[in-house]
């Protein structure tokens, strides 16, 4: 073994062991107290005489806790390829406008339909769809554009352009909307973990993993775009397909945690910087595992911070991801020319 193979096995170790204690940690911490001891019962088995417990347990802080892992890999790994398409170490999630289309959706949904709790579970239901037909409308327009435009930095344009344009339709549709509207749509925007239930858990799982699986297979083509798009074409690679693969595949990842979670900032543009510091490399085989890992470990982090400071209440999720996010990317501006991208 290499030393580099064992500084690599070594980073995997320290971060699966990091994931696991986070893991378990936002399970046995929460808003409600519950004895350590007993909470890490009832996460393998039931007892009727801890049924309030229980529930709380299994139907919420399991649940939410599995929801923020894979939001967390998800905008993470979209970070991560975007960076990589566009050559810009600024870019995320929300760059393509999708994020913004989703919030377009919601917005449609509760700002005339006042409080949507009031619906029950046709509210929430409205709400995801509202989400998902945004996200999946924009990425629409990004993947035709994408066909007829060659040039990255132009479709990184375009994004910006829809994410105005989308943010325009919101400010003029809160201008006519009810004040019961605006606090249901100001709530889904600061996120929110627990939104995903036991019903919709595999379908949120089922779409998750199905993205993370693509952009492993991503690796080769993303290694070669890293080098120019050139050097890929006479490495064989398929420069519109791989595009159009890249984008679709972080569209969906985007619409999906968007649509059941909120829009979660920071995670998709600091994360992949950390992954950068850590493996002091460009080659997406180390990448994009480390991203994935990381990106799971910092929204874990992020939701833990949203009970343990708090006694009967939970702190929005995106008061917290900002306080992690902004000083790494303070960092890579004053840095750019160092950590970008390593060679």
């Amino acid at each position: 073994m290499t030393q580099t193979s064992r500084k690599l096995f070594i980073l995997y170790v320290l971060l699966f062991l990091l994931l696991g204690i986070l893991f378990i940690a936002n399970i046995l911490f929460g808003s409600i107290n519950i004895p350590i001891q007993y909470a890490w019962k009832l996460i393998w088995e039931t007892d009727p005489t801890l049924e309030k417990w229980q529930v709380i347990i299994q139907n919420s802080r399991i649940p939410q806790t599995v929801t923020a892992l894979l939001t967390g890999m998800s905008l993470a790994v979209c970070g991560l390829l975007l960076q990589t398409l566009f050559k810009n170490p600024l870019a995320s999630p929300s760059i393509m406008g999708i994020t913004s289309g989703a919030g377009l959706g919601v917005a449609f949904v509760t700002l005339f339909t006042g409080s949507i709790s009031a619906f029950g579970f046709y509210g929430y239901m409205a709400v995801i769809s509202g989400a998902l037909l945004g996200a999946m409308g924009v990425l629409g327009i990004i993947l035709l554009c994408s066909q007829w435009i060659k040039n990255n930095v132009m479709l990184l344009i375009i994004g910006i352009m829809i994410s105005y344009l989308a943010n325009s339709i919101i400010s003029l549709l809160s201008f006519y909307a009810s004040a019961e509207g605006i606090v249901s749509y100001v709530m889904w925007g600061m996120g929110d973990f627990s939104t995903v239930n036991k019903e919709s858990m595999p379908y949120f799982i089922g779409f998750s993993l199905f993205g993370l699986t693509a952009s492993i297979f991503m690796i080769k083509p993303l290694n070669a775009l890293a080098l120019g798009e050139r050097y890929a074409q006479n490495l064989g690679v398929r420069i519109t397909q791989a595009r159009f693969t890249l984008l679709l595949t972080t569209g969906l990842l985007t619409a999906i945690t968007t649509a059941f979670c909120g829009p979660i900032s920071f995670i998709g543009l600091a994360v992949p910087h950390i992954s950068r510091l850590l493996n002091r490399s460009s080659n997406h085989v180390v990448l994009i595992p480390t991203t994935i890992l990381l990106g799971g470990i910092i929204t874990l982090i992020c939701n833990l911070c949203t009970v343990i400071f708090t006694s009967g209440t939970i702190i929005p999720i995106n008061v917290i991801t900002p306080l992690i996010g902004a000083p790494i990317i303070l960092y890579v501006i004053i840095n750019q020319k160092k950590i970008a991208y390593f060679s």
